[in-house]
């Protein structure tokens, strides 16, 4: 009774803060799964200092990770108990949302309650699940499948993944598809066994299963990672033999592989290539140049794809925003990290703490102290939760 009284003041303090009317509605004692209800669940998981509580949150609901809403409110409830290395508690919250479904039981609520448990590294209960479906009232098919082997790829158990791929098709009489292959390339390229890939394609073209883009992205992206750049150039022209066209999201991965590998000029040279095509880069093209040419120090360059981009009228993603304003902070270049940091909170947006308070520094540290203020009221008012945190920030403001 004392969690759902406590449900129901953050309701009414929701209505207070957000609502246009002076008489907020009544709060439902059945508090339905609905959308107010599911951002007060939020609301106690993320404010909750005893992450062990987390699953009794949860009984006072009706949730079940049917929406993509609800699944986010379980994933940010899986990672902070993960946080605390608290997995009696995940398998709790689990099997409480399990037996709260009665009569509503399906497949496609069975692959989530799998994959949540990858999420919270618990891949033997997932598997555990998924053996027992059939005795709890829910046939298994491909698409669980898939779920308990993206359940392996987030929990980062690559060699469970590759048993579960061998053996269970023909143990449960289940046919892999174009995702369950895709899922499994996954598993190997971040496992760095990304030459497996050419015995999945061989495997693949044997069954008339047609690799996508997906498929060879993946594919390139591993090889990439593991530096072995003559299988990159195999892997093109496996492109061209299967007839798929590398279009602009092959292109995407190339250039953001080559950042990540400090390789940002032949990533540029690399756009330069593709736009000669008559292929348009997408934000995502420039925002990983942007980064890479950031992340080597090389923020004139950075700067000015930012405009090449903006000038294209693409607009940049909020992480490009801020990943200008952290490096030019690194670089001493307060000034601009201010005006770019002006310009995306304009738009909604604000850097994390650790930017900002660089941000903050920088500029008290060029005698810019107003502006300072400035920043740290913007964010005060934006992140209620951290307003004490930045109280004491301000406090330690040179006095005017």
């Amino acid at each position: 009774m004392a969690l759902r009284g406590k449900l129901r003041q953050l309701l009414l303090q929701r209505r207070r803060f957000f609502s246009t009317s002076p008489h907020p509605a009544p709060v439902s004692r059945t508090l339905p799964a609905n959308e107010e209800q599911t951002r007060t669940t939020l609301a106690l998981v993320l404010s909750e200092p005893d992450p062990a509580r987390i699953p009794h949150i949860f009984r006072s609901t009706s949730l079940t990770p049917e929406s993509h809403f609800h699944r986010h409110v379980y994933t940010k409830a899986i990672s902070k108990l993960m946080d605390s290395n608290d997995h009696d508690s995940i398998r709790t919250l689990i099997r409480d949302s399990i037996e709260r479904l009665s009569t509503r039981k399906s497949e496609h609520l069975f692959s989530q309650f799998i994959v949540l448990y990858g999420r919270g590294g618990l891949v033997g209960d997932a598997v555990d699940l998924f053996d027992r479906m059939p005795a709890m009232g829910v046939n298994r098919n491909v698409k669980t499948l898939n779920s308990l082997l993206y359940s392996c790829l987030l929990a980062g158990d690559y060699s469970e993944m590759a048993r579960i791929f061998r053996d269970f098709p023909q143990k449960y009489g289940l046919k892999p598809e174009l995702d369950t292959y895709n899922t499994v390339l996954k598993g190997f390229c971040d496992g760095g066994c990304s030459s497996e890939a050419h015995a999945i394609l061989a495997e693949m073209e044997g069954k008339n299963v047609k690799p996508n883009l997906t498929t060879f992205a993946t594919i390139i992206a591993g090889f990439y990672m593991e530096e072995k750049n003559d299988e990159v150039g195999k892997i093109l022209n496996l492109m061209k033999k299967h007839g798929v066209k590398p279009g602009i999201s092959i292109y995407n991965v190339r250039i953001k592989s080559l950042c990540k590998l400090g390789r940002s000029e032949e990533a540029r040279a690399l756009l330069g290539g593709i736009v000669s095509k008559g292929i348009k880069p997408t934000r995502a093209t420039y925002g990983s140049l942007i980064y890479g040419f950031c992340r080597e120090g090389k923020l004139e360059v950075a700067k000015g794809l930012f405009g090449e981009m903006v000038g294209k009228g693409l607009e940049p993603e909020p992480v490009c925003y801020f990943t200008l304003v952290f490096f030019m902070c690194k670089g001493g270049d307060f000034e601009a990290a201010l005006d770019v940091c002006r310009e995306v909170m304009g738009k909604g947006w604000v850097p994390n703490m650790t930017t900002m308070k660089l941000l903050v520094d920088g500029l008290v540290g060029i005698g810019k102290v107003d502006e300072a203020r400035e920043i740290i009221g913007h964010v005060k008012e934006k992140f209620q939760r951290n307003s004490d945190k930045w109280s004491e920030v301000e406090d330690g403001l040179p006095k005017l």
